[in-house]
């Protein structure tokens, strides 16, 4: 479980970044960069800082080479922003639940698609055996009662 410091210290970093990508880094690779979350580790010495790109693949290579010569800089701006004695070392991952969900999309949209065939092919269908498919109890029939 993380502590409400790190945390803290998580989403400052977040905003940083974001902020120092979206006016100061010119990188002309950089793309549209979405900072969607930093996770730091507890003692503060590493952050993971997970991003989107809208784009292509191409897109999203050029934006991952350019936070990787932009990553001093935002560290170095980190670090003063943030006033701390150790600056945290920033690593980049491409961020993949907007990939995850699409997919998550796309199966719930076959799912749905195979329901919607089976209720077509069971409107109007008749049961392969007789109407009331469970046994019944045995009838006694009392021969007395027919002879009269």
């Amino acid at each position: 479980m993380v502590s409400p410091r790190v945390r803290k210290i998580a989403d400052r970093i977040q905003v940083i970044v974001a902020e120092m990508l979206e006016r100061r880094i010119k990188d002309p690779r950089l793309g549209f960069v979405t900072v969607t979350e930093v996770r730091l580790t507890g003692d503060a010495q590493n952050a993971t800082v997970y991003y989107t790109v809208l784009g292509e693949d191409a897109d999203q290579q050029a934006s991952a080479a350019a936070l990787e010569s932009a990553k001093g800089v935002l560290r170095s701006e980190v670090g003063k922003q943030l006033g701390m004695r150790h600056v945290p070392s920033l690593a980049f991952e491409l961020d993949a639940v907007p990939e995850t969900a699409r997919h998550l999309d796309e199966v719930l949209a076959r799912a749905r698609a195979a329901d919607a065939a089976v209720a077509a092919a069971r409107e109007g269908a008749q049961p392969a055996g007789e109407a009331d498919p469970y046994k019944k109890p045995r009838e006694v029939v009392d021969e007395e009662a027919e002879d009269d």
